[in-house]
């Protein structure tokens, strides 16, 4: 046992992933974690798979060469669709848990038939998360439907912290989902940005909506794979940046009211 306890890497665009790391921590208090934030590629959404998928391959290599991880969670949708795969293959050995936008507990909630989801265009394009869709619907009941959204430019705005931006973006990627499929009385938040945007979608809805963010379902995943180790030793959390330290310290502070001091990581990037 690891009288400090375990290490989870949390690794994301930017701040998107504080969403999926409030989860973690409540449901790992005892857990060291590190949250490394690429903000200095940051938006990862519009960006071509095949370089993100050998951006973050780099950053995972170059992190692990600073020490042991226990656990990496990919808490970044985009960064999971076009990586996750190609990191299990080249870190066979260490626990990967991914995010994906939460297509079958929507159809499992859904009244209507009609489900909603909004994520990245990047997300959206992806064999995974097309395979996923698919896969998906064909288990369902017949009739239900999924309808996507890529909600360009809200990722960027709510790293800028840009509040009027985040509310027009929020209200017109809405209103075009809701356009294409007034019915639709579940959404799914298929970015780890976009929960931290929740008020704003909650203004903008013309009618009671179920939203769905799947970052309890990650922590529970995490907790299961660390197994006994998951309550062994001391918390601690530190925190990393690619660019720019204050942005990722300034949303620490305003989304989970911590101090962060955020430092280069140790590797080149």
């Amino acid at each position: 046992m690891n009288p400090r306890g375990p290490a989870v890497g949390v690794f994301d665009s930017g701040i998107g992933g504080l969403s999926v790391l409030r989860a973690l921590r409540e449901a790992l208090p005892q857990a060291r974690f590190d949250y490394l934030a690429d903000n200095a590629w940051a938006p990862y959404g519009e960006r071509p798979a095949d370089a993100l998928r050998e951006r973050v391959a780099a950053l995972v290599r170059g992190w692990r060469a600073q020490g042991a991880l226990d656990l990496l969670v990919l808490a970044c949708n985009t960064a999971t669709a076009v990586a996750i795969d190609a990191l299990r293959h080249e870190h066979p050995g260490l626990p990967i848990v991914g995010i994906e936008p939460a297509v079958r507990p929507a159809l499992a909630l859904t009244r209507s038939g009609a489900v909603g989801v909004l994520a990245t265009r990047a997300t959206l394009q992806s064999a995974r998360y097309q395979a996923l869709r698919q896969t998906t619907l064909a288990a369902a009941a017949p009739g239900l439907r999924v309808h996507d959204r890529p909600a360009d430019g809200l990722a960027a705005a709510i790293e800028r912290g840009d509040e009027a931006q985040v509310q027009a973006l929020c209200r017109s990627h809405l209103q075009a989902l809701l356009d294409e499929a007034p019915d639709i009385d579940t959404v799914v938040l298929g970015c780890t940005h976009y929960p931290l945007a929740l008020p704003a979608w909650q203004a903008a809805q013309p009618h009671p909506l179920q939203w769905i963010d799947p970052a309890e379902a990650v922590a529970r995943r995490a907790r299961q794979l660390l197994g006994p180790r998951a309550d062994a030793g001391q918390g601690g959390l530190v925190w990393h940046a690619t660019g720019r330290p204050e942005p990722l310290a300034q949303a620490a502070h305003h989304w989970l009211g911590l101090e962060a001091a955020v430092a280069p990581p140790g590797f080149a990037v």
